[in-house]
């Protein structure tokens, strides 16, 4: 009996030990155990500047559907021929990387991420959060990272929740505060992050001004009152400075080795009726040197038939999008003013809303490097460019729209917010005439979180491109 119960003993020590090693064998010796908030917070600016200004969501979807880019090759996105399978990295990268890493240094004790961390890590993750509601509707919000099948929110409530978030981030927040490293975007600089956080809920606050207008006076009202101020100047613009290859803009990288986008012949039109001075910067001449104009392509042809204008008689976007360098402009100068504008025309905040339109467009034109008075002075001075008080949608839609060229997402959501401009869709679309209003949920969500899914279709409406989100109101 004891040489058995030793025999198993024996057995059982050796098991562990085995265990032991494989444990240590499985071990990672260059992984990170405890990642540091800087190398988090770096990855966070970079992947969700790759991810705003990337294909899927941008040029191969976004800025297809609001008519600043066209297909002159492999049309089936410019045509809205697509799948559930093709608006995937908004959601893949913006849950399972950026909110993920966000949420472990919102997850950090004090000791291991500064209040300054936190309150940086939660504006970025109410802007990534933004997006996902802006492009697909209800969303997972408030249950995520609590479990693997978290209910979807309302888009009420995620954008009510997200003006809470940023309140607290801006309580977090402090100039006298604590250092942060890894911030490549303001350089820890914590007056730039406080203006952005409350230009971030100027944003929000608009975009439930047509479904909550008291709502939305309270949060701007807040917001611009607020001590720490707003992006006041285009130094102060939210963006990610790109390097060289391979940290380059997705764009150039893009270039690189494929050819198959131009400027929208919808954009270069308006450009060219405004004699705005912004379209030698939005595009280039074509590479045919007869052609001495700058000539758009035109959204939703066949595939034929884009190839049929000619990828040398017809314009790429311009280089000041294309170099390495090129930045990834996330919030301008110029979007706060429009915002400024807006919410004086509706009556929310007292001030000139003609002036403050003006003072936008200058911006976006100081932005793209025209600063020539006498060329401002003339453009203004239009009657196609007036600030119209009697439809201030229509004059702030139209020149939004321009200002935010290679910002898809937010282009997308501002003109289906204000309706303007008028956009017809392309002859060989295929959704009957109408312009996409929303993405595709991913099709893993049918699967992997099915009931959700279900009951998010249920409140929302069916999974379609042309479904209106709450916030779009016609």
């Amino acid at each position: 009996m004891l040489k058995n119960i030793f025999i198993l003993f024996l057995f059982a020590t050796l098991f562990t030990a085995c265990n032991d090693q494989l444990d240590k064998i499985n071990e990672n010796p260059n992984a990170t155990e405890h990642p540091l908030p800087a190398y988090l917070l770096t990855g966070s600016e970079k992947q969700g500047a790759d991810l705003y200004w990337g294909s899927e969501s941008n040029f191969n979807s976004s800025l297809l559907f609001v008519q600043q880019w066209a297909k002159i090759q492999y049309t089936e996105p410019d045509r809205y021929d697509v799948s559930n399978t093709d608006f995937t990295s908004l959601w893949n990268t913006g849950y399972a990387t950026l909110i993920t890493d966000l949420n472990t240094i919102l997850n950090f004790t004090d000791e291991e991420a500064n209040s300054n961390y936190k309150g940086v890590a939660l504006a970025l993750r109410s802007w990534v959060f933004q997006l996902l509601t802006d492009a697909y509707g209800d969303v997972p919000y408030s249950e995520v990272g609590q479990n693997t099948t978290p209910a979807y929110d309302t888009q009420r409530e995620v954008y009510l929740g997200l003006l809470s978030d940023l309140a607290e981030a801006q309580s977090l927040l402090s100039t006298s505060g604590d250092a942060i490293d890894g911030d490549v975007v303001y350089d820890g600089d914590i007056a730039k992050w406080k203006k952005f956080v409350n230009s971030l809920r100027l944003r929000i606050a608009l975009r439930i001004a047509d479904r909550e207008p008291e709502l939305a006076e309270e949060a701007i009202v807040a917001a611009t009152t607020d001590d720490a101020g707003l992006i006041s100047s285009n130094t102060e613009i939210f963006q990610f400075i790109y390097t060289s290859s391979p940290q380059q803009n997705p764009a150039s990288a893009w270039f690189e080795t494929r050819d198959d986008y131009r400027i929208s012949k919808t954009l270069v039109d308006k450009l060219y009726e405004l004699s705005d001075p912004r379209l030698p910067v939005y595009a280039q001449l074509p590479s045919d040197e007869t052609v001495n104009e700058y000539v758009g392509a035109a959204n939703g042809l066949s595939t034929s038939e884009a190839n049929s204008q000619g990828f040398a008689k017809t314009s790429k976007p311009g280089t000041y999008f294309l170099t390495s360098e090129s930045p990834a402009v996330i919030f301008s100068y110029s979007e706060v003013l429009f915002a400024l504008a807006e919410a004086t025309a509706r009556g929310y905040i007292t001030g000139d809303a003609e002036q403050l339109y003006n003072d936008a467009i200058v911006a976006s034109f100081t932005q793209f490097g025209i600063t020539d008075a006498t060329v401002v002075a003339a453009y203004l001075a239009q009657s196609l460019v007036k600030y119209d008080a009697s439809n201030y949608k229509k004059s702030i839609g139209t020149q939004k729209w321009i200002a935010f060229y290679g910002q898809g997402l937010d282009a997308f959501t501002e003109w289906r917010r204000l309706d303007y401009p008028v956009l017809i869709a392309g002859p060989s679309t295929v959704l009957d005439g109408e312009i996409p209003s929303r993405f595709f949920y991913p099709g893993t969500e049918q699967s992997l979180n099915g009931i959700s899914y279900q009951a998010a279709v249920a409140n929302q409406g069916t999974d379609l491109l042309t479904t209106k989100l709450w916030f779009d109101i016609e």
